[in-house]
């Protein structure tokens, strides 16, 4: 059995001041983390820590992408694109998020973690209504098909600056929210080339992933 509860994690979240906004609290109540993680995992669900998933990757720590989804602050009807989708956790609080009317463009570079992430959003609707597309590619380049983009955001660590492919389709207004290092970067589109960027050090992400002959 699991320690804890679903409704324990969120209120230790809302506690902690880290959930503030009632959307993106309603999208942990409603998108449980027990459907994202590993069999073996599930009794650890509940606890706010990292957790292994398949392809040597991790689900982010409930801190981490409530910390994450607040500074991104995504709304109804906006489209948005997941760099490093994983478990498809973040993917589906973000589609409870941006509604019917909103899309996100899901991407996972890693084989196997590709097909564990795409079969947990299965279990909700999201992709049936369209809402949310999955796809196993290269996130590096970002995603040109479905830009621009209101939102962007990637949940594992760029090693310098972000790819200029991302700032490129980023809709005028957008914000990108990446980890960086050991920061979580919030980049946000004042003009063409004009970005307003905040840092907040203190995280810990799995690296990000990229084809062999990228660099």
């Amino acid at each position: 059995m699991p320690v804890g509860d679903l409704n324990s994690l969120v209120n230790h979240l809302v506690e902690n001041g880290v959930l503030k906004t009632p959307a993106i609290i309603d999208a942990f109540r409603n998108i449980d983390r027990v459907k994202f993680v590993p069999e073996e995992m599930k009794p650890f669900t509940y606890i706010d820590e990292a957790l292994s998933i398949p392809g040597g990757q991790t689900i982010s720590q409930p801190y981490t992408v409530a910390f994450m989804l607040e500074l991104l602050e995504p709304n109804p009807g906006e489209k948005i694109l997941d760099i490093g989708a994983g478990s498809g956790w973040q993917t589906a609080l973000l589609a409870h998020i941006v509604g019917e009317k909103g899309k996100v463009i899901a991407m996972e570079i890693v084989p196997e973690l590709c097909k564990f992430g795409k079969a947990n959003v299965a279990k909700f609707d999201f992709m049936e209504k369209g809402t949310v597309k999955w796809h196993c590619a290269d996130a590096s380049k970002g995603f040109f098909k479905e830009a621009p983009f209101d939102k962007i955001i990637a949940a594992a660590a760029l090693e310098g600056k972000i790819p200029q492919e991302w700032k490129d389709q980023l809709k005028l207004g957008g914000k990108i929210a990446v980890p960086i290092k050991e920061s979580i970067w919030l980049f946000t589109k004042n003009g063409e080339n004009n970005f307003e960027e905040k840092e907040y050090p203190g995280f810990m992400f799995v690296p990000f992933v990229r084809r062999e002959n990228e660099q």
